[in-house]
């Protein structure tokens, strides 16, 4: 996969940059909305693993940021998930995984973000509840290795979790799973290249185009903005890549 190869998709370099926008602007990496598309476009494994890695801690980092600067974060929720995600997130970093497994797997936690854009846990909490200890170390530790594992952050997962549980703000979900995305993303790309793997060169022109929507995305998402109509729009792309990798495993 070389940087000449990809203008041969200028479908996915325009629509890479819109996934990055409104994965931002809910506080996420855009991991799976990357892995999604470079499957549609039938990328290697080796590519998009790591690829999609980077990707997510630039857009996660950035996310983070600017509801970090909002004052939405709330740390006592963010320690616990994070205590057993980051070794196990490097544990599915290291391993490799068959890729029939692999594409199943992926497609089923598409399913998550495919939901997640169509606001089936995009309800407001009013009356929050006690996080459980024990129960956000489990989670973390299963997030965790998923994301190493498949090369996403996991947040497309806890963001679910946390809303339907309860436990945080729309918005507080926001800033916790961008911070939880970027130190998986980190986590799994240090046990990605323990094993010495290496990124692609053709990458850096895909996160040169991905940085641009993350900030954008990440900017309005911390204020205030409405995108339903793009959300249904990427949801529709999700929901055929998810077809595609049942279909093709």
């Amino acid at each position: 996969m070389t940087v000449a190869t990809l203008f041969d998709s200028p479908l996915l370099l325009l629509l890479l940059p819109i996934v990055a926008f409104l994965y931002a602007s809910v506080g996420h990496g855009g991991a799976s909305g990357y892995l999604a598309l470079m499957s549609l476009f039938s990328f290697p494994m080796t590519f998009m693993k790591p690829t999609a890695l980077v990707l997510n801690i630039l857009v996660s980092a950035v996310s983070f940021y600017f509801y970090y600067k909002e004052r939405k974060m709330k740390w006592s929720l963010f320690y616990p998930f994070a205590l057993t995600s980051i070794p196990f997130s490097f544990l599915g970093g290291f391993l490799t995984i068959n890729a029939f497994y692999y594409k199943i797997i992926l497609a089923t936690v598409l399913v998550f973000a495919v939901l997640r854009l169509l606001g089936f846990f995009g309800k407001e909490n009013t009356e929050l509840k006690p996080i459980s200890i024990p129960l956000a170390l489990t989670i973390g530790a299963i997030i965790g290795f998923l994301s190493g594992l498949l090369g996403i952050g996991g947040g497309i997962i806890l963001s679910p979790i946390l809303l339907l549980l309860r436990w945080a703000t729309i918005k507080q979900t926001a800033a916790v799973s961008a911070l939880f995305i970027l130190v998986n993303s980190i986590s799994g790309l240090i046990g990605f290249a323990s094993k010495g793997g290496t990124l692609p060169e053709a990458s850096m022109l895909l996160i040169a185009i991905v940085f641009v929507g993350g900030v954008v995305g990440a900017f309005f998402g911390s204020k205030k903005m409405n995108t339903n109509q793009l959300r249904y729009v990427l949801a529709l792309v999700l929901g055929i890549a998810v077809f595609k990798l049942y279909t093709t495993a």
